[in-house]
């Protein structure tokens, strides 16, 4: 049985109404990606510059100048970015899930795609490349607080970016596409984003177990578990896409000439 909902026009008139926007613009991720890698080579370069230069001593001027500013900037505008980015996706969502032409939702499932790729590359930068070099810089110097500038950058810049992106991308799907907004909620979709979230609220038991117990800052120990338990909930990526190309092979199946195929034979 199709999921297909034809809206009261008809097929032709749907297929002209949407036929002005491309199925899929490469633009959003491109542009995505290129300010995430540039924002991040340049922190890296920050890190490199003012790393040992000012943050060995917390209770340095120099450190409160060139990291605690840092964080005292980041943190509220990381929430007024997150608070601004979901209120406008909740407030400018369309009324038409359930007419929604096919090649409209096709030409959506693809943004979404823009979205879930540029969540991934976020991800990356913050809990695979900025996660394994605080491990490398707490093996070498002595942290004298809890917030040094590798976790001023790990746990409070780059953490808090990817959990927009992916609660982002969450909300867009729940407002803009069928299958994730009027069948109930994506199990999968849920996980993708929930599990990422948590290493966050996880930072605060690691920073609880560091302050007592006096241990080496190895990948294996038993405080950092939580971390890899919760990062491998991204693998449930692959249920979100195994979910969205059932979605596209329904859509294009029987309807070619809306989506802008030619018909199979």
């Amino acid at each position: 049985m199709s999921l297909i909902t034809e809206t009261t026009p008809g097929r032709a008139d749907a297929a002209a109404v949407s036929a002005a926007a491309p199925v899929w613009d490469p633009k959003p991720f491109i542009l995505g990606t290129a300010v995430i890698v540039a924002f991040y080579i340049g922190v890296r370069i920050y890190e490199q510059v003012f790393g040992w230069y000012a943050g060995l001593d917390s209770f340095s001027p120099e450190f409160q100048k060139y990291w605690m500013t840092i964080l005292y900037i980041e943190e509220p505008t990381e929430l007024i970015a997150f608070l601004g980015l979901i209120g406008y996706l909740w407030k400018t969502r369309p009324n038409d899930l359930d007419t929604v032409a096919p090649r409209e939702e096709l030409r959506r499932i693809f943004y979404l795609f823009n979205w879930i790729f540029v969540y991934g590359v976020a991800i990356y930068w913050g809990a695979s490349y900025f996660t394994e070099q605080d491990g490398t810089w707490h093996q070498t110097v002595i942290r004298d607080t809890d917030f040094t500038p590798s976790h001023i950058i790990e746990f409070y810049m780059s953490y808090p970016i990817y959990i927009i992106m992916g609660v982002g991308g969450f909300v867009y799907a729940r407002t803009r596409l069928p299958t994730f907004g009027s069948k109930g909620y994506s199990v999968a979709y849920l996980l993708l984003f929930v599990g990422p979230f948590m290493i966050f609220p996880n930072v605060a038991l690691n920073e609880w177990g560091h302050t007592f117990w006096f241990m080496e800052e190895l990948f294996v120990a038993p405080l950092h578990w939580m971390f890899v338990f919760f990062g491998w909930f991204m693998l449930s990526v692959f249920g979100v896409s195994l979910q969205i190309l059932g979605r596209i092979k329904e859509l294009c199946t029987g309807y070619e000439d809306v989506v802008g195929l030619e018909p199979a034979k």
